[in-house]
């Protein structure tokens, strides 16, 4: 997103409140946002609001003194990308029969940009012909339209027509400004942290956050690849428009990853799985007593060494992750050895700007030949994409 350009038009329906909360999360994201806004638009949020998150003046009237006569041509031909929302009814059916009488009208029509448009409506408003016809134009003319989700309306109404949430849009709008240079992979993610009970109340776990595997999953996503992530319990909110399995134990995630395996080009496997589980689990909360207790574990099943050990002359590459407080480099390059992996991704755990829950980290990168590559501290995000170049060019190699 950073330095993108994009036109975000904003239409009059109750939903234009949540696209406050976009504009920050594109301008947080780096991007270069411009407001438009139809006059009924301003009716449900000021102009001011947008200009104080954009940055930018917002242009609502075309006939405003301080609008320049062309701004109407240029918008929509120097932004990258144009996002209606909300986008009402009539506005659509507007776009749809080639109708300009405003500025944002005027400005879709001579746009050159992509259009990403929003809808949000009452749900019969939304299921009548004449509004799904206008929707089939704009598809078939080259839009990407978002279907509403579905639940609690303005209206007081319950169905489909809610606007989608800011950060649904949000990543739609980065699928649609990233280079899809991982088009046609395949790729299974495993992330976050397992558990195993030890009773009903107690459980044993780590302190892995899942930040990183979900990094991964929304860059390969974002990149063209067709994603399934099968996580631990994490708070984290699964990546749009990612296949999604959610697991606790390490058994539940090795089915998951095992039934999935030979439909996917490459493994990441970034999940902190647990090696050890409780030999019983007690059917009623253990009592406390003054006498120490012991618990009996024993050795949970090793998911990628499994993968490992059947890859056979599979074409599917396996890339391990390997989180250390000691000789990490030696570890690292001990397991990617003993778990016939393609790649391994190293870090020292121990670091405060590297651990399970920071949103940064500094890696080094092993590979089958016993070659290194050390990367500098970044953010996980960006951590995912390094991680991927890499494998798009193990992927292109091995083909």
């Amino acid at each position: 997103m950073k330095g993108k350009s994009i036109v975000v038009g904003v239409t009059g329906g109750i939903a234009a409140y949540k696209v406050a909360e976009l504009v920050r999360l594109l301008v947080k994201a780096g991007a270069r946002v411009r407001v438009a806004m139809t006059a009924h638009a301003t009716k449900f949020i000021t102009p001011l609001t947008f200009e104080a998150l954009s940055g930018n003046k917002v242009v609502w009237d075309m006939w405003d003194s301080a609008t320049d006569p062309m701004d109407h041509i240029n918008w929509g031909q120097e932004a990258e990308l144009v996002i209606i929302a909300p986008a009402t009814a009539n506005f659509m059916g507007k776009m749809a029969h080639g109708l300009g009488d405003d500025f944002l009208s005027t400005m879709v029509l001579a746009a050159t940009a992509k259009v990403l448009v929003c809808p949000a409506m009452n749900s019969r408003m939304f299921a009548n012909p004449a509004v799904q016809e206008n929707i089939r134009w704009l598809k078939e003319r080259g839009c990407t339209i978002m279907a509403p989700n579905e639940g609690d309306l303005a209206c007081g109404e319950e169905g489909l027509g809610r606007l989608p949430e800011p950060d649904e849009i949000f990543a739609q709008a980065a699928f649609l400004l990233s280079e899809h240079d991982l088009t046609g992979l395949k790729i299974l993610v495993t992330a976050g942290a397992t558990t195993e009970a030890i009773d009903p109340v107690r459980y044993m776990t780590n302190r892995s956050s899942g930040k990183m595997g979900y990094a991964l999953a929304r860059a390969a996503n974002l990149r063209g690849a067709e994603v399934l992530l099968v996580s631990g319990p994490t708070h984290l909110k699964p990546p749009v428009n990612v296949a999604f399995t959610r697991v606790n134990t390490a058994e539940e995630m090795r089915q998951a990853v095992l039934e999935h395996r030979s439909k996917y080009d490459v493994i990441l496997k970034a999940a902190a799985v647990l090696d050890y589980k409780p030999r019983q689990r007690s059917k009623h909360k253990i009592k406390k007593l003054e006498d120490i207790q012991t618990l009996e574990l024993v050795r949970n099943p090793d998911i990628l060494a499994e993968l490992g050990c059947s890859k056979g002359n599979s074409r599917c590459l396996l890339v391990g992750f390997a989180a250390e407080t000691q000789d990490l480099l030696a570890n690292a390059s001990e397991k990617l050895r003993q778990k016939n992996l393609d790649m391994v991704v190293a870090n020292d755990v121990s670091r405060e700007d590297a651990g399970f829950e920071a949103d940064t980290n500094i890696v080094k990168i092993i590979y089958r030949d016993g070659h290194v590559e050390e990367l500098p501290l970044m953010t996980k995000q960006e951590v995912a994409d390094q991680v991927l170049d890499r494998v798009k060019r193990l992927w292109e190699t091995a083909s």
